[in-house]
């Protein structure tokens, strides 16, 4: 079985002390979409910055450290890219924005923070497409999100910074020899572009990509496919995941929904 730790916005990752085999993440609500006028004005693509969270075992929820000492020996980490070892929610409203805003949607007018982050963040592409432009020929659809991808490809190499933390938590990995994958839904190129700009591409031996398989995460197909490629037990195997579909006020949500078990026969329960 796999503990998942989902993250509404994970912003600081820190490794775990020496004398564990677990592992652990922090999160921080302190980048968001403002919603007030005067904020829109003056920010920037470039201006959203994250604020790193003081990582925190009381950050974890209540009996996750149960199901983590049921992992020992720890095996293998499985990593999501986005919002997990990257903050890369703002490079993609700003690349949403700007194509939007070009081919006419909502008479001209720029989306703004809360419709991005109500709507769009963390829709797989097929999926926003069609929500997005349910008029339109849904090929032509799909070559907006491509261009929409490439978008955010030319502005992720000035903007995307790794969490604070990441790094002292690879080396945490490396130094105990741990078996790893990244683990995401993103396109092929923007998950091979953000690793590197990361300096990770080295880091893993294996990078699945959702469409690549059967189905895609939310189901456990690309997990149940890492496990496989690195030769890992899923009793054995923690894993770092975003949940992007819990919005503002879900906290009880969140917490209800933290802990997950991927099973052997592929399917998802909540514990």
């Amino acid at each position: 079985m796999l503990p998942f730790v989902f993250r509404p916005r994970l912003l600081s990752i820190s490794a775990p002390s020496s004398r564990t085999s677990s592992t652990s993440a922090s999160a921080s609500d302190s980048v968001g979409f403002s919603g007030r006028e005067e904020r829109k004005k003056r920010r920037t693509c470039t201006s959203w910055r994250m604020s790193a969270a003081t990582p925190a075992p009381a950050a974890m929820p209540a009996g996750s450290g149960s199901s983590l000492s049921k992992l020992a020996p720890l095996e293998a980490i499985l990593f999501d890219i986005d919002g997990t070892l990257c903050d890369s929610d703002p490079i993609h409203f700003c690349a949403f924005r700007e194509l939007l805003q070009q081919v006419g949607f909502n008479d001209g007018v720029p989306i703004t923070e809360e419709f991005y982050s109500a709507t769009i963040s963390g829709g797989h592409n097929d999926d926003l497409a069609r929500a997005l432009f349910p008029d339109m020929d849904h090929e032509k659809a799909m070559k907006f999100m491509d261009d929409k991808e490439a978008l955010f490809r030319k502005l992720a190499p000035g903007q995307l910074k790794a969490v604070d933390g990441l790094h002292d938590l690879c080396r945490w990995v490396e130094d105990r020899n741990l078996k790893r994958a990244a683990v995401t839904n993103a396109p092929r190129a923007n998950a091979e572009l953000m690793l590197s700009l990361l300096g990770l591409t080295d880091f893993f031996p294996a990078l699945i990509i959702g469409s690549e398989c059967d189905r895609a995460k939310p189901f456990p197909d690309p997990y149940l496919k890492a496990l496989q490629l690195i030769d890992a037990s899923p009793e054995h195997t923690f894993i770092f995941e975003v949940c992007r579909t819990l919005r503002r006020g879900s906290e009880l949500v969140w917490l209800q929904a933290c802990l997950w078990l991927v099973s052997r026969r592929g399917t998802l329960r909540r514990r």
